[in-house]
């Protein structure tokens, strides 16, 4: 099993990295979790307000991609931790993959939810096959989805069981920066859609399954710091 840290631009001020990752089984099996901004930002970025997108051309998920030997055909699964622009901007590439959603939050995008229509042509496509799932699921040995609703309804994360790092956390938005890690004391912020009981419940949650499952690190959603430290594709940990 390996885990890659796809490098996928970043938004200022800040320099907050946008990640996706890429996980690759034993058995070959390729999981997608997240594809960036959409691949048009690179030459007509659409920042929302207060924000401005920096994407290279190599920045593009196809390009992170092919670094690491792969074309969107070899994803088996895509992850969906959630349908922000930053996190789904290019599933349109990958209608041979089955997307991987929490039922809740897909009810709650294709009911029409503002937050998410600027990129709904892009997600929400007759040739994407999307598997909606409720709570906790282990997509496959080795890897758990588990429900953090928080930064939005029906948010996921996951737990990646590595033969040599140990287990690693891919928490996404639900815990955004190390600094909120802590359910008690951590900031809302305003993109944070759910009530504020909500949101520290997934918190905690992510906390306690990093502490009983003795998780070799968290990767936090958008990180600065903790992403200058951490191991980018094309290395991988393993």
């Amino acid at each position: 099993m390996r885990l890659y840290l796809l490098y996928l631009g970043t938004m200022q001020p800040g320099d907050i990295p946008v990640p996706g990752y890429l996980i690759r089984t034993a058995d070959n099996i390729n999981i997608l979790v997240d594809t960036g901004w959409p691949r048009s930002f690179v030459d007509d970025p659409r920042p929302p307000p207060g924000l401005t997108i920096d994407i290279r051309p190599e920045d593009i998920i196809t390009v992170r991609l092919a670094d690491i030997g792969l074309k969107p055909s070899d994803i088996h699964y895509l992850v969906c931790t959630h349908l922000d622009d930053d996190h789904c901007g290019n599933h349109d590439l990958f209608p041979g993959a089955e997307l991987i959603i929490q039922k809740q939050h897909y009810m709650v995008a294709k009911g029409g939810h503002p937050r998410f229509a600027a990129n709904r042509s892009v997600w929400d496509r007759p040739d994407l096959r999307y598997r909606q799932i409720e709570g906790d699921v282990e997509l496959v040995p080795g890897v758990t989805i588990f429900e953090t609703s928080g930064h939005v309804p029906g948010h996921q994360s996951l737990l990646v069981r590595l033969p040599e790092t140990g287990n690693v956390i891919l928490a996404a938005d639900a815990v955004m920066h190390h600094t909120m890690a802590d359910a008690t004391t951590r900031e809302i912020y305003i993109t944070d859609m759910d009530d504020e009981a909500g949101i520290r419940r997934s918190t905690q949650k992510v906390a306690d399954i990093a502490r009983n499952e003795q998780a070799a690190f968290v990767v936090y959603g958008h990180d600065t710091g903790q992403w200058a430290t951490l191991r980018l594709s094309p290395q991988y940990y393993d």
